[in-house]
């Protein structure tokens, strides 16, 4: 009687799985084939309709947005491509259609870290002003214009940064500093080893890494060598020639910006006490 009753249970659990699966499927529609009437003034921006290779992306009109009481308009001057975007284009792995449509993107706009010109404010904005360079991480920065609350993810940009500059640091540098200091609690003076310290990512963590006091060993290929020494890291290592996670040395912290190896294989190669992430 129990056995038949699990059936029972497992049975309505899987159907109403994929009654969900197959709404969800249905539901997974955009914009992109309903006539929109574009009021006011027009903008070019990037836009998303099908998964595919890049070819699928077009350029198209779309309204100016209009800052809200806490919000600043931002003249889009330069803006980053991140893997996370090249996940989104193509919809894969396949999880990534989960969350953001299972037929096609529900989101059609791309787009994350920029750097322009602010050229409005909002009522309530105190901290900055028309004419402010700055830069941050806003969805659909893919444009050219966005607007952005003015108390969350935008500073502003030092003088001696360019735009295209600034537009390269929110998500690979927020990700370095989260690994190295928040998660990885990094210490001046400890041994820490970035695998793929020549990325976006991995860069920025060379560098953060030996402000912070650490002996710095960065993983990379030989044609980005020099390039890894040039940023501060003490030792480096060419993943071609050589498998650090069979060598002898030990580290307090790892940061792996590529997965090309298992937990297991990096636990081996920290301390006792180490930490990676």
């Amino acid at each position: 009687m129990i056995l038949k009753s699990l059936k029972w249970i497992c049975s309505g659990v899987l159907g109403l799985a994929v009654a969900a699966v197959l709404l969800a499927y249905v539901l997974s529609d955009n914009v992109c084939d309903q006539p929109i009437a574009i009021e006011g003034a027009h903008i070019k921006a990037v836009i998303q309709c099908e998964y595919g290779p890049p070819e699928t992306l077009t350029i198209a009109d779309a309204a100016k947005p209009i800052p809200d009481d806490d919000q600043v308009l931002v003249k889009v001057r330069a803006a980053a491509v991140n893997p996370a975007e090249w996940h989104l284009v193509r919809g894969k792995p396949y999880l990534v259609r989960a969350v953001m449509g299972l037929r096609k993107p529900k989101e059609t706009r791309l787009g994350t870290d920029y750097a322009g010109v602010i050229e409005a404010i909002g009522k309530n904005v105190t901290q900055f002003k028309p004419g402010d360079e700055v830069f941050g991480g806003r969805a659909g920065a893919f444009a050219e214009y966005i607007v952005a609350r003015a108390d969350r993810a935008i500073v502003s940009k030092p003088a001696n940064v360019s735009f295209e500059q600034a537009a390269g640091v929110p998500i690979a540098a927020i990700t370095a500093l989260q690994g190295l200091r928040d998660k990885g609690q990094i210490r001046a003076g400890q041994a820490v080893l970035i695998n793929g310290a020549s990325g976006g990512v991995g860069t920025y963590a060379v560098q953060i890494a030996k402000a912070l006091g650490a002996e710095v060993t960065g993983v990379t290929s030989a044609r980005n060598m020099e390039l890894v020494r040039s940023i501060g890291a003490d030792h480096v290592i060419d993943y071609t020639q050589e498998n650090f996670t069979t060598g002898t040395r030990r580290y307090d912290l790892i940061l792996d910006c590529v997965g090309n190896h298992g937990l297991l294989d990096l636990r081996v190669r920290s301390s006792p006490a180490a930490g990676w992430c």
